[in-house]
């Protein structure tokens, strides 16, 4: 029967709201909300999450959210992200509707001081949503201990806690210990009003339940709370601490006190083998770890590591000096399981030390690795056959001869990430795309000896999802039309700094990738407006272009880009080239550069 809602009459509420919960993105979600009444309720009472970035009357906003979402439990407030407001209902928004026209003056009369959420919206948000389990405040620069001591009184379910970047004191931390018994996840990142103090009194109340807690730049925390830490938070199973104040003592305390840990994360100039040795020695159970500019550690470290941590998977080593082949081999020796690996500026690591790593490999990250080549990577290769990602930065010692031995022994990988490693060209990227048939990720920043010739061998043997060729310069129309023509299933696409590429690229991306989102064309001198007319008629889905120093294209073109891809959300642009119309139609998603051109 013609007008019969057969959804609404025979559905129960539990089913749509069960399909709502299979809605992958946030606009389809508001987009069914407008059906009708009823959706609209099921659809706020089923929201469960809600991301607020910086706004106006950021305070307002809070309330006016908790109003209509009642069973939040995931707040995510990020002031570094831009304004977001609310879906309107028309006449179904009722009094909010001067609420969100209030929120609208304030950001555009430019009132920056309303832009920041103050202790006025954490006690809306604790008064709000007393479901809460998750609440991440990142550079949320107004609130202080009392907003917090309000959350911690009203959302006492409350299981994570972020407070990057907030300067909020020990008092509010000691709340927050003292009333949120289940907070399991704690991230104190830049909270630079913190003290010892606060973080040894949370420990005292909250530590049995505490699994995750992450430091850093907080230049009043020192080895008195470790020791806390190793003393009262024995389920403790991720330690991530960046700290120029903490030495052996504290370390040593949690290496004693937390036997679960498995994810350790350091940068503490300070500490030295003592207390890494005691690490290896004590944590049996650790999986990953990452040891960032450590100038007073040497091999012996590793070779702790490698006989006592057994279950290793996941190593990072950084700027560590006085690190070498010898520290390594002892890693791979004793970490069977070893998964991932990235060495990054170790410069006494070389080819003998990466030879040596176990046949499981699945990731590695090579940068400016200055003594590793080829015949490593070709080790790599003939041992490692479940490597599916390689990363390599600066690697000057490395060329076609390695990269042509991956792809022979390493037939699975999905993802090469190459940056600036100028022995590497055609020859090496022609062996990936014979062989490594499951590759969708490439990246060739910079590496001025790869061609067409490269990137056709690619288009016929691999289906990218993710392609990156920003400074390429020998890369022109035909190398990107073999793409276009074989990777239908492209989505980001960045041909920066390729002055050879042309419209005819451009059409064949039309037609060949229409789920194409981001592409970056910054800096193609050859690129027109037809071009861009050609890539939008199709490539439909698309949600951010740069195309800043593209001198052939004008302001009817980035009106073309605008009214044509209605799904835009970044545009960058030199502000000459925006007309006025195309300023009042979408001014909110074009962004400039920060030099007037």
């Amino acid at each position: 029967m013609r007008g019969h809602d057969r959804i609404n009459t025979y559905l129960p509420d539990e089913l749509i709201v069960e399909i709502f919960r299979h809605l992958g993105s946030k606009p389809s979600r508001d987009a069914c909300s407008l059906v009708c009444k009823r959706w609209l309720m099921l659809e706020r009472m089923s929201r469960t999450t809600i991301r607020i970035g910086a706004s106006g009357s950021p305070d307002v906003f809070v309330k006016l959210l908790a109003r209509r979402f009642v069973n939040v439990r995931k707040v995510y407030i990020d002031e570094r992200l831009s304004m977001s407001l609310p879906v309107q209902f028309g006449r179904r928004g009722g009094g909010d509707q001067a609420v969100i026209s209030s929120l609208k003056l304030n950001y555009e009369d430019g009132e920056s001081e309303s832009y920041c959420l103050s202790d006025a919206g954490l006690a809306a948000i604790g008064e709000g949503f007393l479901k809460l389990e998750k609440l991440s405040l990142i550079w949320c620069s107004n609130v202080t201990s009392l907003g917090l001591r309000s959350i911690a009184e009203k959302c006492r379910y409350l299981k994570s806690l972020d407070l990057q970047g907030c300067y909020v004191g020990d008092q509010g931390l000691a709340a927050v210990g003292e009333s949120c018994k289940q907070l399991g996840d704690l991230n104190l990142r830049f909270c630079e009003g913190l003290t010892d103090v606060g973080l040894v009194d949370f420990a005292l109340h909250c530590g049995k339940s505490l699994k995750a807690l992450s430091v850093a730049a907080c230049a009043r925390i020192t080895d008195v709370s470790l020791e806390a830490i190793g003393s009262h938070c024995r389920s403790l199973e991720t330690l991530s601490l960046d700290s120029e104040f903490v030495q052996n003592k504290g370390l040593l305390s949690v290496a004693k006190g937390c036997p679960l840990l498995k994810v350790l994360k350091l940068q503490c100039i300070n500490v030295t083998d003592e207390a890494l040795q005691a690490v290896g020695t004590l944590c049996s159970s650790l999986e990953v770890l990452a040891l960032y500019s450590f100038q007073r550690f040497t091999d012996k470290s590793l070779r702790a590591i490698g006989n006592g941590c057994k279950k290793l998977k996941n190593l990072t080593l950084s700027d560590c000096y006085f690190l070498s082949d010898k520290g390594l081999e002892a890693i791979a020796s004793g970490c069977s399981d070893l998964t991932h690996l990235e060495v990054n500026g170790c410069h006494n690591i070389g080819t003998i030390g990466l030879g040596s790593i176990g046949s499981r490999l699945s990731e590695l990250a090579l940068l400016y690795c200055q003594k590793i080549g080829n015949a490593a990577l070709s080790e790599v290769g003939r041992g490692c056959k479940y490597l599916q990602a390689l990363h390599l930065v600066d690697c000057s010692c490395i060329g076609d001869d390695a990269i042509s031995s991956i792809a022979s022994g390493c037939r699975n990988l999905k993802k090469l990430h190459i940056r600036r490693c100028y022995d590497i060209g055609n020859k090496g990227i022609v062996a990936v795309g014979e062989n490594c048939k499951y590759l969708t990720d490439l990246s060739l920043r910079f590496c001025d000896r790869v061609g067409d010739e490269g990137l056709i061998a690619i288009g016929k043997g691999c289906s990218l999802h993710h392609l990156n060729v920003s400074g390429c310069h020998r890369i022109g129309d035909a190398g990107i039309i073999a793409i276009a023509r074989g990777s239908p299933q492209l989505t980001y696409l960045d041909v920066s700094v390729l002055q050879n590429l042309g419209d005819m690229a451009m059409a064949a991306l039309g037609e060949g990738c229409p789920l194409l989102k981001d592409i970056v064309l910054s800096h193609c001198h050859q690129i027109t407006d037809v071009g861009l007319s050609h890539l939008v008629k199709r490539c439909t889905m698309l949600e951010s272009c740069h195309m800043v120093y593209c001198p052939s294209i004008s302001s009817a073109g980035v009106a073309t880009v605008v009214s044509s891809c209605v799904n835009m959300k970044k545009v960058l642009v030199e502000k000459w080239k925006v007309s006025q119309r195309t300023k009042r139609r979408a001014g909110s998603i074009i962004s400039y550069l920060c030099v007037d051109l």
